[in-house]
């Protein structure tokens, strides 16, 4: 399908540009909201042209930042570019870019890390400022004006709302049968004046498969013919696959003790090769007649959806391999029967996401005897990514499990440590640990019985002696003995390894790991 053939609007083909000619249109000091949600769906065009126009206006002495919006992470096009040129001044809600994450560390770009079902209400509250221009990737746009939304769909329906400009990208290198995948639901409203959201079933359609936006604040549509970030995963090594087998031995007997269903409860699941090694455990494994509310399909739900043992599944964006989005484009009437994409304030609604029972499964950092989660910095204070989606499920889930190796960095970093660098899920929203070790079942614990079963679980065998010592110790002398800590040694492994190296006290020596 030609570009012409994309954009049937009679008053939108007047506004086609360039990207530099669109680029041209935003102003410095904007706050700018682009699609783009793991790599799917962003703008791929404009980005590079005002990233061009930024670096020509700073060579000439002139200063020009924006704040940059999104759904979640985008891709070097994106990120990357506007980062090379530090035209960034203000990131939200989620970044994985290794130039944002290198200027941000710096402190030379600002970073607000949020919730990502919060986005889209502190815009409508007015929390986060003036939204002035949207620039949002569609796959077409039908002659009344409504848009067909591209491969994700984050937050675009708040950005076409709420901005005073938008840009639309029209990119017709995505399938024009992702028509009809949408479900684009127009029934939020601001406090008091909420009602309910009418969804009881992952599959439930409750809005329309189009965006809408009023058509007099479009001031530019640009065509591009890019693809999506595909990035193919690594195969599950050997610790993500026991990590698998632990949680789908567990499953397994929370169905025989009837706590959950045969065919269990909807899946969340993280992004990443963990993630993808538990989703092909559970296509190979004895469950029938799954189903998925999710922000992101990868691979893995493309497997399950390929061989029936996944129903259907809902999210916001799709993030598959290359090999993966050549299966998902040639078959895509399939999929479209059994795929949802909502927006993200919908796919990440605690209230839904509570109402359906959740089974969430997400990737962490490292977390402490107690159970706290740091999900998103390196040695307490150097962002890796942010906490993305996972607090909207693991709070609100029927099961929340966290998953990790043990161990980091050839061994040595442990990923359970006496006290976390960073806490982004306190002790109350987690309940399953689980490493390649093992799998921690928390629920119903206390503090100190959490500290014993998660050493004993998940804790790697070069480690567990010295985490052991630690809580013994402080069991004896610690002032509280409900939740015991030695305040002047627990944070002691992260600032070994920041002055070694290591977290070991001697690293060559494993078996004499002890704590002084």
């Amino acid at each position: 399908m030609s570009f012409a053939d994309r954009v049937q609007n009679p008053a939108l083909r007047t506004k086609i540009m360039s990207a530099d000619e669109a680029a041209a249109l935003i102003p410095a000091g904007a706050n700018v909201g682009m699609s783009g949600f793991t790599g799917a769906g962003y703008p791929k065009a404009v980005p590079q042209a005002l990233a061009r126009r930024i670096e020509s206006l700073h060579a000439a002495g002139e200063e020009f930042r924006i704040g940059l919006w999104t759904g979640a992470s985008t891709a070097p096009e994106l990120d990357g570019a506007l980062a090379k040129v530090h035209g960034i001044e203000m990131r939200l809600p989620y970044q994985s870019d290794p130039t944002c994450r290198r200027q941000i560390n710096a402190g030379e770009m600002q970073y607000t890390d949020m919730h990502l079902s919060n986005v889209a209400q502190f815009v409508w509250f007015g929390f986060l400022g003036k939204l002035s221009v949207a620039v949002v990737e569609v796959a077409g746009i039908l002659p009344d004006g409504r848009l067909i939304p591209s491969s994700s769909v984050g937050n675009n329906k708040t950005w076409l709302d709420q901005a005073d400009q938008i840009i639309l990208e029209v990119n017709t290198l995505q399938n024009p049968g992702l028509e009809g995948m949408h479900d684009i639901y127009y029934g939020t409203r601001l406090p008091p004046y909420r009602q309910p959201i009418p969804l009881t079933g992952p599959g439930d359609r409750i809005g329309e498969p189009y965006l809408t936006c009023d058509l007099d604040k479009v001031i530019a549509v640009v065509p591009t013919s890019q693809p999506d970030r595909n990035s193919a995963f690594a195969a599950p090594d050997e610790n993500s696959q026991r990590i698998a087998s632990h949680i789908i031995e567990f499953l397994q007997q929370e169905v025989k003790l009837g706590r959950l269903p045969a065919e269990l409860l909807p899946l969340q699941s993280g992004v990443g090769n963990i993630a993808n090694a538990v989703l092909a455990g559970l296509n190979d494994g004895p469950f029938k007649d799954l189903t998925a509310y999710t922000e992101v399909l990868q691979d893995g739900m493309l497997d399950m959806l390929r061989s029936g043992t996944l129903a259907m599944a809902s999210a916001t964006a799709l993030s598959f391999s290359p090999g993966a989005l050549a299966d998902f484009n040639q078959n895509i009437d399939f999929y479209r029967e059994r795929i949802v994409l909502r927006p993200q304030e919908i796919s990440n609604h605690p209230e839904v996401v509570r109402r359906l029972g959740v089974i969430a499964m997400n990737a962490m950092i490292e977390a402490d005897l107690y159970g706290n989660v740091n999900s998103t910095h390196i040695m307490g204070s150097s962002i890796m990514n942010g906490i993305g989606g996972s607090g909207d499920f693991a709070r609100n889930a029927y099961l929340s499990f966290f998953m990790t190796p043990s161990v980091a960095k050839d061994g040595a970093i442990s990923c359970i440590v006496p006290m976390a660098s960073h806490v982004d899920h306190t002790e109350h929203d987690v309940e399953i640990i689980v490493t390649e070790q093992g799998l921690a079942d928390l629920r119903g614990l206390s503090p100190t019985q959490r500290a014993r079963l998660i050493i004993e679980k998940c804790a790697h065998p070069d480690f567990r002696p010295a985490l052991l010592d630690y809580f013994e110790r402080s069991l004896k002398t610690a002032a509280g003995k409900h939740t015991p800590h030695l305040l002047d040694e627990a944070l002691s492994w992260h600032s070994r390894y920041l002055k070694t190296g290591d977290m070991r006290p001697v690293a060559a020596v494993p078996e004499a790991l002890h704590l002084v």
